[in-house]
């Protein structure tokens, strides 16, 4: 394969080269033709239009755009990208599993590679061969707008369940199934108060003892990508951070792959600064294109950019090209649309449902429910698969509304108790003669920045909005034993609200199996789920950098980490 890349690097114009390392849009950032005469390396789909209507649609989208590349002189094949974060999760109808948070909860390295193993399946399916998964950043705050993302602010859980994800992507060979990508390098989920984008201080001691592990492990298991951060290490750009992308990760490490950028890198982060510090491949997308072609070209002709930087990251791409098969294989695989969604990944998806919730309370054994009780079930988002899924579903913000293929945490509850289940969608049914309340309360989604505690959005906050406090409130109020449901992508800040319960279930976002909640529920299985977070107890825990920590022994959380009660 090396003699293979060495031939193809030395027929390669500085275009061409620069062309590989050119990642696009495939709707609103490249014209017709710019495939072939930009000679692009890479696409990424992410939000905006869809590349059609159905899976052999998005085939098909996928395949003309890689005929293209094909016809180019040295007829170097394309690779397709995609946010495939909880499953294949741009694709409705596809099977989503819990966020990381959840599968982080549920710690079972066995079932985080089977979840790897059908997104990859699904991602296939729908025409792409390189996902950017997983997320193994280490959330020190609950103000950060992506703590969901990550497995645990446990190093030791975060890397085992890093190696497990990355088997799952690539396949037990290591290069039959899709690309996959560790993120975002390094200190995305400790900046200071939990700013997406930040600045990280922690000291060198602790990056390299809490921080780096999971990325050790993704390199040891042939990862094929790993994507730079948005953050800044003791002020220095991640994207310009010399030292540790080209030093630590390919000299120290001896990472063999592709070290991608992240959105938009090229023009935020200092242009040709980024491809002298490592950086291999650029999403050069919003207007970033020429941009970021005709600068690298500049700085290559006048020597700027040292030319063996630019063939070294052609060789790590062609690298991830031959060893995935995308020269032998350059088209999907129209046989496996039909298992998009089928029954066996849904089972999966369910049983990380069912393994993820965490049980924090549970006053006299009101749980298992009895199928013979007489239930209401309490707010929107028990019966709503789009708010139950959280950020990265169908959308990049997620949806509010269902979605294809999914079921809720309301249809399971009605498949056990029976369709008499009374539902009280906004708290304002008269409601008195029923044996226990099962209210389900949460977070809307959100993404990214948006969903920062605290930040220029300012959107979300510590605690339950005062609509879903109240929803709990009323039930307290009636004295009707309660059982709370709380999809969240983060521990809130919940203590007066589960002092006021009889029973409390940490359910994160579960995905498009909602109907799982209910066999835990019902005591079709035990509760296994332990807190991949300290819990905070109030909103005053947050004052300093971050909030409790399972490291950090100044501030008594609620609940410890590996907090969870069962039945038994």
């Amino acid at each position: 394969m090396e003699e293979q890349i060495e031939a193809l690097l030395s027929q390669m114009t500085l275009e061409e080269k620069i062309g590989q390392m050119t990642q696009v849009r495939h709707f609103d950032d490249i014209s017709e033709a710019d495939i072939q005469t930009k000679f692009i390396g890479s696409v990424i789909h992410t939000q905006g239009p869809l590349p059609g209507e159905n899976a052999i649609e998005w085939q098909e989208k996928f395949t003309a755009l890689q005929k293209q590349a094909l016809a180019t002189r040295l007829g170097i094949p394309l690779i397709f990208g995609v946010d495939a974060v909880h499953g294949q999760n741009t694709y409705e109808g596809a099977t989503i599993f819990p966020h990381n948070i959840g599968l982080g909860a549920a710690n079972n390295a066995e079932l985080v590679e089977k979840a790897a193993t059908i997104t990859a399946i699904e991602s296939k399916a729908t025409g792409f061969n390189w996902v950017f998964s997983p997320c193994v950043a280490i959330p020190y705050n609950e103000k950060w707008g992506r703590v969901y993302e990550a497995f645990s602010e446990s190093t030791e859980i975060t890397t085992k369940l890093t190696k497990a994800s990355v088997k799952g992507h690539q396949g037990p060979d290591g290069n039959s199934g899709v690309m996959a990508t560790a993120k975002h390098f390094i200190g995305d989920g400790s900046t200071d108060n939990g700013v997406e984008g930040g600045n990280t201080t922690l000291s060198e001691d602790e990056v390299m003892k809490r921080l780096l592990p999971p990325y050790q492990i993704a390199i040891e298991a042939g990862i094929a990508s790993i994507m730079a951060s948005f953050n800044t290490l003791h002020e220095v750009p991640m994207h310009a951070h010399k030292e540790l992308l080209t030093g630590l990760i390919k000299e120290t490490l001896g990472f063999q792959g592709i070290l991608v950028s992240d959105w938009k890198a090229y023009s935020r982060f200092g242009q040709n600064a980024i491809i002298n510090a490592g950086v291999d491949v650029v999403m050069a997308v919003d207007g970033d294109l020429d941009m970021f072609q005709e600068g690298v070209k500049k700085g290559v002709l006048e020597g700027e950019i040292p030319e063996e930087r630019i063939n070294d990251a052609v060789r790590r791409i062609l690298r991830q090209k031959f060893r995935f098969g995308v020269f032998d294989n350059p088209f999907p695989d129209k046989s496996l649309i039909q298992k998009i969604g089928i029954p066996e990944h849904r089972a999966v998806a369910k049983q990380a449902v069912r393994e993820s919730l965490v049980l924090l309370k549970n006053k006299n054994n009101i749980l298992p429910l009895k199928k013979s009780s007489k239930i209401v079930v309490v707010g929107a988002f028990a019966h709503n698969s789009g708010l139950q899924s959280g950020g990265w579903t169908i959308n990049w913000q997620g949806t509010e509304e269902n979605y294809a293929g999914a079921t809720t945490i309301l249809e399971g509850i009605q498949r056990f108790a029976g369709e008499e289940v009374i539902y009280d969608k906004d708290g304002t049914a008269a409601v008195e003669d029923v044996d226990v309340a099962i209210i389900v309360v949460g977070e809307k989604p959100y993404a990214e920045f948006f969903g920062d505690i605290g930040g220029h959005m300012d959107l979300f906050q510590h605690t339950l909005t005062e609509a879903h406090q109240q929803l709990i409130q009323t039930y307290a109020d009636k004295g009707i034993p309660t059982v709370v449901v709380l999809i969240s992508g983060r521990a809130l800040v919940v203590t007066e609200q589960v002092e006021q319960s009889d029973a409390f279930v940490a359910a994160w976002l579960p995905g498009s199996e909602g109907d799982g909640i209910a066999e835990v529920l019902f005591g079709q299985f035990d509760f296994k789920g332990k807190l991949p977070h300290s819990w905070p107890k109030s909103v005053a825990d947050f004052d300093g950098k971050y909030g409790p920590n399972y490291w950090d022994t100044s501030i008594t959380p609620l609940f410890p980490i590996g907090f969870g009660l069962t039945y038994l």
